[in-house]
Parts: C-alpha cells; structure tokens; sequence
C-alpha cells in the first residue's frame, strides 16, 4: 500500500484547509478568465461587489471547459500554447450563458473546482471527524495509509485481529478504506479492503462499496456570492454522518471479510500458462487503462512474484501501485487488483485460451 501522509500530518492540514478555504454561486456573466504572462487567471466579481482574481487548477480548468463544451484536448493545447486564445473562448462562450449560476471552490486564492450550483458540500473534515472517533473505537484498528490529494481524501485502516491465510504463509487482514471528493471527482465512499502481509499491498473491493454522492438542493448566496447553509441540508449531512458507523462497522465485518476472501481463493485456481504471460498483461492493460510504463512494471512483479495465476496478476497491479508517483493512481491500481480477481467469466476464457 502507498504511503502517504501520518494522521496527525492529514489532521493537521483539514484543519487549515478548512480555515482557507472560500465557496461561492457566481453567475457565468460575473466571470471572466484573464491571460497574462503567466497562467491565466478568473476573475470573479463585479465592480459593485469587487472583482478578485483566481488561479485555475487543472480540476477546474476541466470542469469549465467541460460546462462550455469546448473538447479537451482543444483546451489543452490553447491552455499550454495559446493562453490568450483560451481565454479568448471561455470568455466568449461565458457571456453566452450569462445568468447560469455556478458554484466556485476556492482554496489558498485557487479556483479548485467549478461545479452546478446543486453540488452538496460534504466536506474532508467532516468525513474525518466522523469516522476517526468511529476507528479508534474498533479495538485493534490502525490507519495504515492517508492522503489528502487535489481530488480526493482518503483513509485506509487495518484491523489485523480479522485475519486469513489465502494460500500456505500468505496471510490477508481485513480493513477499509474511506475516501470523498471536495471537487466534484467522486462521491463519499466506505469501501472494504484487505492487507496482504506478504508485501503490504492493499486490494480494495469496491463494488462492495457504500457511497453518498454529492447531489442535494439549489444551494443560495448573498449579495457577495458567499453561501448560506440550509438548515435542511446540515440535517441531512448530520444523519448521513451517523450512518457512517455502520458502514465502517460492516466493512470490516467478518463476513464480509470472508466474502472476499473466498474470491481470492478461487484465483489462484485460475492458472496462467508461463508462455502467455507478456499477452495477458497486455491483454490487462487495455481491458483496466494500464499505461505501457504500468504494463511493464506489472510484468515484472507477476514474474519477480512467480505466482502465474489470475490471484497473482492481481497482485502484481496492487504491488505496482506502490510504485506509481501519484496517491490516487495507487488507489486506482488497488481497487483494480480486485476487479482482475472478479473478472467476467468471458475475459478469464479470453486469457486462458492465449
């Protein structure tokens, strides 16, 4: 499993982050983006309420240039090779659609996300307050990795008193992983996930997963475009965060834990013959969106692994994970251990028959 930031690092920044960072409903005809020497900016604001300039994030840049319909790779290119021709069209589409509201996610004086003015604000620190007390009190229970990203938080616990051995001296422990999105790139989510001793590798179950996405109300502001909170939506929330307990609960649940652990099983069953092995992984690589870097590194962990079977493909995927620079790329490549594990019954015959 990747290592990330320690819980008192990932404690301490949602507490700053939740200080600094501004949410606004700004209409369409309030914005306007900016391009000077440097990256170009939006400008949010009229001259009554004041205009104040925002760095764009690559979210956000790809919200708005999805909102406006201009093709990404279009933007792009503009983004890095004409700045002023990008700014050129987000404005010229924007004074099209002038009185669309919008809700703005600012943080540290950067636009980090552009999203409908419906998106429902559940927020990292909340999801942290909620499940952290909710972690602590399972017994045996350790944060094994945490990692505040861009797009998403997540939480990654062990309990190694819920235990299995999958084959002789290869043990497995239950766990969970809880992750959200401030930005629009996914809903709350409370998956289990299972620990592999051998190698600390991380598989993530995700169809397993109890999610809440972030779809409520037309959210209102005032005259500075600053968002009121319905009272409504704060019941809501708080009822939402009471039900986490038991999603954590049932995520490290025995048998839920069992359920996954016979699919493990069933896995290694399921022999690869020595001489297929380069097709199979590129086989996997275009069935689950490896890259050809990705592809290589799997290769040589399922070979370094000597386990040629669909169990240790898989882990082959969540062993690479550890390699890969990005936080939210390694979580990708563990929940994509698990969908190799369950794979359709057609794709396994495809790979068997190479």
């Amino acid at each position: 499993m990747k290592a990330g930031r320690t819980l008192q690092e990932l404690a301490i920044e949602l507490d700053r982050q939740r200080t600094a960072k501004k949410d606004f409903i700004v209409t369409t005809g309030a914005m306007h983006m900016t391009a000077g020497d440097g990256p170009a900016t939006l400008d949010v604001g009229t001259p009554e309420t004041g205009i104040v300039p925002y760095g764009v994030n690559d979210i956000a840049h790809r919200q708005l240039g999805q909102f406006l319909k201009i093709p990404a790779p279009y933007y792009d290119r503009m983004r890095t090779d004409f700045p002023d021709l990008l700014a050129e069209n987000v404005n010229g589409w924007l004074t099209r659609t002038p009185d669309t509201p919008r809700m703005l996610r600012t943080l540290d004086g950067v636009a980090r996300a552009f999203l409908s003015d419906k998106y429902r604000r559940i927020d990292n620190f909340e999801i942290a307050s909620a499940v952290l007390p909710i972690i602590s009190s399972i017994d045996s229970a350790t944060v094994e990795s945490c990692e505040l990203t861009d797009s998403r938080m997540y939480i990654k616990v062990v309990d190694p008193k819920t235990t299995a051995e999958i084959q002789k001296g290869d043990v497995v422990q239950a766990g969970v992983v809880i992750t959200n999105s401030e930005v629009g790139m996914g809903s709350v989510s409370v998956s289990p996930l299972v620990y592999r001793l051998v190698c600390s590798n991380g598989m993530i179950a995700q169809d397993n997963a109890v999610r809440k996405y972030h779809v409520g109300r037309t959210n209102t502001a005032g005259d500075d475009f600053s968002i009121y909170r319905d009272e409504t939506i704060q019941a809501d929330d708080k009822a939402f965060l009471m039900k986490l307990e038991d999603s954590v609960r049932a995520a490290v649940s025995q048998a839920h834990f069992s359920r996954i652990v016979d699919k493990m099983r069933e896995a290694t069953e399921a022999k690869l013959k020595p001489a297929t092995v380069p097709k199979v992984v590129e086989l996997a690589a275009k069935e689950y969106g490896f890259t050809e870097v990705e592809g290589k590194g799997i290769l040589g962990h399922l070979i370094a692994g000597g386990d040629l079977s669909l169990y240790g493909l898989a882990n082959a995927v969540t062993r690479h994970a550890q390699d890969v620079p990005s936080y939210d790329r390694a979580t990708d490549l563990e929940a994509t251990g698990y969908k190799i594990i369950t794979m359709a019954p057609a794709l396994w015959r495809q790979m068997a028959a190479l």
